[in-house]
């Protein structure tokens, strides 16, 4: 067996062929140091460390501790970042780093090799021809795990020992700042943010349109209360519930039948539900609406934010911009382009404004509210909105917040976007299941488990979510509560 053909192998899994590989070569490496009497640890590594793997006795000739990187390509980029993070992180001066490069760039040898001499007290690098060494010495282990690399991926995943997850945000939190602070970046709003503000989630609106359907088609009493036919729906839905999507193409065809007349109607009842509903106990201007507005504002040294992708119909962020001066491009169709001083807010999933009067040119925005419509952007690779996402996440660091990225066109397009690069370069905001909440409801235990065992579940489900993400290119920032969530930006966006 050698190295090449293992990665062609893989190369049809995308970027989860990648990790693949990373698993097979650290543990190809484990082999390589138990043979010496030396220990790796991967899953046990110091957890402030941003390293694959730790080698406390080295390995093999090398005779030190060692932090040891894999990397799919040795590019300048990516050594001096790993050079900068070892120098932050290591544990004594006396501790080696190793890099372990797939493929080394012929073109930037030069400069690698400049790098490598100033740094020869302590800097390491093994590429192709180490590898395939390691591999002919332990050819019948090497050939067992190449057989079984998908088992040991989710072994080390769910394995590793739990961390001071709250530490490990720090990090993760202060490495979005600088590249905040570069100005290669980009957000990625969902529905958290427009629920922020009180505007009703997804099936607050399905219901609410519902009910006003039912209404409009005589069945039910016109003087009744619309809270007779709100629980006819639920007990409906829990009977013979539908997708979310399903119900909402439902809902369209019985609110428009293909008329101009009926598609306005329809595109106006959406309108109005989606703000009448809205809780006023928040305000418009939330503290999220306000960091995210902040973090879009320009600084002494420019602008930061090349963009923002919204996958809400609402307006809430275009007007906490303008309250700021700030010039903004809505753009909700192929033709719009924003202006080399404008920032562009693009609605990939169509635009509901509350004032419809500001904007022209709206009947031709996509409206994914339905299933026809998610199908008309999922189907077509080059439609505006695909190729929209797809540059932000090549060309830009991308953070992503009040998304739950169960979108699966979303993420087809961070799937393409991460085989473009060795490393995860986006951000997202999720959720961590409390122990308390999962184990029992109205103070009763509904959990069959020891807590200590509901607790190693929950660790192992928090750091399977970790590696999943991180196949589709993105780093997690944990929260528990979401008024955490302003206070990160407010920290990212000034750096502490």
């Amino acid at each position: 067996m050698n190295l090449s053909s293992l990665e062609e192998r893989l190369a049809d899994y995308g970027s989860q062929g990648y990790y693949l590989l990373e698993a097979f070569v650290l543990q190809l490496l484990k082999l390589e140091a138990r043979s010496n009497g030396q220990t790796i640890l991967t899953e046990e590594r110091s957890p402030n460390s941003p390293m694959d793997a730790f080698a406390p006795k080295g390995i093999g000739s090398i005779k030190r501790p060692l932090s040891i990187e894999v990397t799919r390509t040795l590019s300048p980029k990516k050594l001096e970042m790993t050079l900068r993070a070892h120098s932050n992180y290591r544990r004594n001066e006396d501790e080696g780093l190793l890099i372990v490069a797939l493929r080394q760039m012929a073109k930037e040898s030069n400069y690698v090799q400049r790098v490598t001499e100033k740094a020869a007290d302590h800097l390491y690098i093994w590429g192709e021809s180490e590898l395939q060494q390691l591999i002919d010495k332990h050819q019948d282990a090497a050939n067992d795990l190449a057989n079984k690399l998908f088992s040991l991926r989710l072994q080390m995943a769910v394995s590793r020992s739990p961390e001071d997850w709250k530490a490990k945000r720090d990090q993760v939190v202060l490495e979005v700042s600088e590249t905040y602070r570069s100005g290669r970046f980009s957000l990625l709003l969902g529905a958290g943010v427009s629920s922020s503000a009180g505007l009703p989630d997804w099936d607050t609106l399905l219901n609410s349109l519902f009910v006003s359907m039912l209404t409009d088609e005589h069945l039910n009493d016109k003087s009744g209360e619309s809270d007779q036919v709100a629980s006819i729906v639920k007990r409906l839905r829990q009977l013979d519930g539908p997708s979310a999507l399903m119900l909402a193409r439902y809902i369209r065809k019985g609110l428009s039948a293909g008329s101009e007349k009926e598609q306005n109607d329809f595109i106006e009842a959406v309108t109005n539900q989606l703000y009448s509903l809205r809780n006023k106990k928040f305000s418009l201007s939330s503290p999220l609406i306000k960091e995210i507005a902040n973090l879009c504002t320009p600084t002494r040294t420019g602008a930061k934010v090349r963009s923002v992708i919204t996958y809400n119909f609402d307006d809430l962020v275009e007007r906490e911009l303008e309250t700021r001066g700030l010039s903004i491009r809505s753009i909700f169709e192929e033709v719009e382009l924003p202006a080399p001083e404008e920032l562009p807010i693009y609605h990939v999933h169509g635009f509901l404004p509350e004032d419809r009067s500001s904007y022209s040119n709206l009947d031709k925005a996509t409206l994914v509210f339905s299933e026809e419509g998610y199908h008309q952007i999922y189907g077509e690779p080059y439609h505006w909105s695909n190729l929209a996402q797809l540059a932000s996440l090549k060309e830009s660091t991308c953070l992503m917040v009040g998304l739950s990225l169960t979108d699966p066109n979303l993420r087809r397009l961070l799937e393409i976007a991460a085989k473009s690069t060795d490393r995860s370069k986006h951000f997202a905001f999720m959720q961590r299941v409390d122990l308390e909440k999962f184990t029992k409801e109205s103070g009763k235990s509904v959990v069959r488990a020891p807590m200590t065992v509901a607790k190693r579940f929950l660790d192992r489900h928090h750091s399977l979510n970790e590696e999943v993400m991180r196949e589709l290119g993105v780093n997690v920032i944990w929260y528990e509560t979401y008024d955490e969530i302003p206070k990160i930006l407010h920290r990212i966006g000034k750096g502490i």
